[in-house]
Parts: C-alpha cells; structure tokens; sequence
C-alpha cells in the first residue's frame, strides 16, 4: 500500500488513534474526510506562514526550485533530484521516495536548505512548540530517512520552523522511529478485524470520523461512552470481557473497581474511590435512562444573574501570535423569573491596540451591570472565563477594579452540575448538558473551533458587509451560548433545587 507522512498526522492529530488512518483508508468513508471550517482556517493560516517563511528566505538566498504541488509523483521526484546535483541553494515543496517491506512510501517537507556539501531538511508549522507533538518528530524523521535513500547519506539537519518563528532541531534517528510507526499503521489499515480503539469525548472532538466511531459505541453501549472512564481504563475493562455499561454493573460495584488498577503513564494505577462511584452512577443513570439527582442545587431563580462566555484564539489553534486574543466578551442579565436584559457583548477590533480595546469595552461594560445589580454573579461554564480575566489583568490593567470585582462574583456552573445530577450522557460539555435542559440553537453548524474560524474569516474579508455577516454569525453563537447557560441554569434550580433523590 501506499504510505506518507500524512499518515502520522492521521495517527496523533486531533489525538492518538490507532483507528484513524484504518478509517482514513476505507474507500467507504471517503466522503467524510472533507475539512471542517476550522481545518480549512489552520490549512489557510499554515499556508500563509509558511509562504512567509519562504519569503524571508528567498530574499537572502534567492529564488527557489520549486517542484511542483500537483502532478506525476516520479517527475516531481526527478525534478527534486536534478535540483539536488544542481546543488539548488534552495528547494521548495521536494519530493522524496522510498520502499520498505513493499509499500511505497513518500515525503514532502517543505523545504531543502543547502548548507555546507549538504541539505537541511525543513518543515514550517504552526505548532509554537515540539513537546507532545509526535507526529512532527515522525514526519521529520521519515523526510531524513527518505533524503538519505535518495541521496546516499542523512541530511545535514532536521528542523521545524515554529509558529513563534524559533527554529527547532528534530534528532535524527536514522528513520528508526518513523519506519517502525509507518509499519504499525500498514498492519492497523490491513487487518482483518480492527482492534478495540476506546472513543473518549475530549480524544474524539475534532475527529472527522467521531459521528462513526461514537454511534457504534453508543449503540455497543461501550464503557468508554462514560464520563470518568479513561482510555486505560476502557482498553482494561475490554480486557476482562467488560464491553457494556450492563457488564460493568453486573460485574462490578464501586468499591471493587476503585481496586481495579489500569495502565496510566507508564504503570498501573487503581480507579479509585471518588472515579469509581461516578463511573458506577453514570452507568446506572445509563441503564435506567435518566440523570439521578445526587445534590441540592444551590441557585434560586428570585434573583438576577450575569449569564458570562468568552470566544477567544488560544496560542496552539493558531500559532501566529496576532490572532491571541479573546475577540468576544458576552454577557447578558437574565431573571429573576422570566425577565433579560439585552445581549450586551465587548468586541475585540482586529488590528493594533484592539485587543486591549475589546478588554476595555468589557469592563465598562461589566462596571455598569455591576452598578445596576450591586452583588450581581457572573455565572459562567468551566475555569475559561476565570482564567482569562486573570490574564488580562496582568497584560492590560484593571485601573478601576472592575475586573477584580467580577473575579470575585464568577460562579462556575459545570462542578456545581457535577455535584447536582449525574447525566445520562457522555460529556459534561455545555452542548451536552443543554440538550438535556431542553435548549435548541438555531444554527446548523457552531462550537468553540467553528466560531474561531468564522471570526478569523470576517477580519480577512476586507470587505464591511461580508465583516458584519460573518460576525453577526459569531454573535449569534456567543448569545446562543448565555441562553443556553440560563437554560441548564433554569433547568438545574426546577428540577433538582430539592432533597437529592439518588444520593
């Protein structure tokens, strides 16, 4: 079969699947490969760095050979090798190819630097570091395993370009390390039955085949399916023949799987107490269908609250550091009862100063709510919002106080949900728990990754009316997501404000 370097980015991009490039390869799942808005923005944003990078280069080393993206793999080849003997002080997109135990395998770095009788093998990401990212080392190890067999000795060098423009060395193994992993995929891809791969909610997020991979597991009613379990966890009771939720309560109680040790890191540790009475109580709310009520919630509906949600671009979504920032800052007044305020969100400018701007805009915006509901909470949805306040402080200033005021009245209403109900569910994502509250978007496609790429797409514009459309989408997200807070919210005080009945 044929095997690539993209291939490592299948096994460990958005997460290490052995499954994925077995699924990758299925000429019936083909139709589901095409990238999501967010892929096509990290494919744009990568295209325009490195495009950069190889300016910056050819201004002090002069045009480059370019070999061709499209085309014939044995010509572009070719054209890499006369470049090559032509001793090309720069080489741009070279293709490189080799054969191990019969499959043909090939390479394109991104770009082949002269220095010295040699070449430096060079690659420009996004990525703004190296730690975890085997998949780069992979790649760079299979691009210098490929040089050496085209041309008869290793490269000079392998090297990543980073999203904060350091060069990173990558260590040369001689191939070891990228042929062996290569290997192992042409075995997963060829097997005749795919091994057991555990689909986990946060491992399969950004994955294009989660809508396959996790409707056979809620179909199987796979273990892996429950909050709490962890991949060693799952591959460990699969081991023991405990594939369902109905095996796991039949088998076990909690304190016999707190006892249960599984591999984590490289040893084995036991589930442990508080892990495993969730695991046991997410598996009963599983098999009897509904969420058990374990705690007293502790918010009335007689009082008015900020419902509080940011969109920002964190460091590794992007890469290139203009994009940093947190570009939203929505807020809305809801209750008590029925009542609202209107959606009242700070927007981020693109463009010098904006991001401070957007901060700005936010405390003024936040000191008026707090002046017209004096102890007011922000009620907000995991540690995201809390972290970020803290952040801008220190880069920007709080001169009035108002951003310390707000840390200090933030409610976080995912552990307090974690202490209230015990879901029927595979995530105590907000998008989860709002479908349980009975909340509807209005939008087709959102999230966190979409609504990044829709912002990043109205600043490139250029264009004002297509700037405020695409904004307006973003908008509209961000207000759907204080709704859908105020929904769990509403929904969490209706039903479970009471003596807990599952405790």
């Amino acid at each position: 079969m044929d095997l690539s370097a993209s291939d490592f980015y299948l096994r460990y991009r958005p997460s290490d699947c052995a499954l994925r490039p077995r699924l990758h390869h299925d000429p019936s799942l083909e139709g589901m490969q095409e990238p999501d808005a967010f892929m096509e923005l990290l494919l744009r944003l990568g295209n325009a760095w490195e495009a950069e990078h190889l300016e910056r280069l050819e201004a002090t080393l002069g045009p480059a050979v370019r070999i061709p993206k499209e085309g014939d793999y044995g010509e572009r080849r070719e054209l890499t090798r006369q470049a090559v003997r032509a001793g090309a002080a720069l080489i741009y997109q070279p293709m490189l190819f080799g054969r191990h135990a019969g499959d043909a395998i090939n390479g394109i770095p991104d770009l082949l630097v002269r220095e010295g009788d040699g070449y430096v093998v060079r690659d420009v990401k996004l990525a703004r570091h190296l730690e975890g990212r085997r998949d780069i080392a992979l790649q760079l190890g299979l691009y210098g395993w490929l040089y050496a067999g085209e041309f008869g000795g290793p490269p000079v060098r392998l090297e990543v370009v980073l999203g904060t423009g350091e060069l990173a060395p990558v260590t040369d193994d001689g191939g070891a390390a990228a042929v062996g992993a290569l290997e192992t995929i042409r075995q997963t891809v060829e097997a005749a039955q795919a091994a057991y791969e555990p689909v986990g909610w946060s491992k399969c997020g950004g994955c294009t085949f989660k809508p396959v991979c996790w409707s056979r597991a809620v179909d199987a009613a796979d273990v892996a399916t429950l909050p709490d379990v962890d991949q060693g966890l799952a591959r460990q009771l699969h081991v023991l023949g405990v594939r369902d939720t109905s095996a796991l309560l039949a088998r076990f109680d909690g304190p016999a799987l707190s006892v249960l040790k599984r591999p984590r890191g490289d040893g084995m540790a036991r589930v442990g107490e508080k892990a495993a009475l969730s695991i046991m109580r997410h598996a009963r709310a599983h098999q009897e269908g509904r969420p058990l009520h374990i705690g007293r919630f502790p918010l009335t509906l007689d009082q008015a609250y900020v419902m509080f949600d940011l969109e920002g671009v964190p460091p590794d979504a992007a890469g290139i550091s203009e994009w940093q920032k947190i570009y939203l800052w929505g807020m809305q007044v809801f209750g008590p009862g029925e009542e609202r305020e209107p959606f009242n969100p700070a927007v981020a400018p693109f463009g010098t100063g904006g991001d401070r701007l957007g901060w700005e805009g936010f405390l003024a915006r936040a000191g008026a709510i707090m002046q017209a509901h004096p102890g007011i909470r922000f009620v907000h949805w995991a540690p995201y919002e809390k972290t970020a306040i803290k952040d801008y402080i220190a880069r920007f200033g709080d001169p009035d106080g108002v951003g310390a005021q707000v840390l200090g009245s933030l409610y976080d209403l995912y552990p307090i949900t974690k202490r209230t109900v015990v879901v029927n569910a595979p995530s105590y994502s907000l998008k989860v728990i709002e479908r349980l509250a009975g909340f509807q978007r209005t939008q087709d496609e959102y999230g966190g990754q979409w609504s990044i790429a829709k912002y990043i797409e109205s600043v490139e514009t250029g264009d004002p009316d297509a700037y405020a459309a695409l904004l307006d989408e973003v908008l509209t997200y961000n207000r759907e997501d204080l709704e859908a807070t105020w929904a769990v919210l509403t929904w969490l005080a209706h039903r479970f404000g009471g003596e807990p009945a599952d405790a």
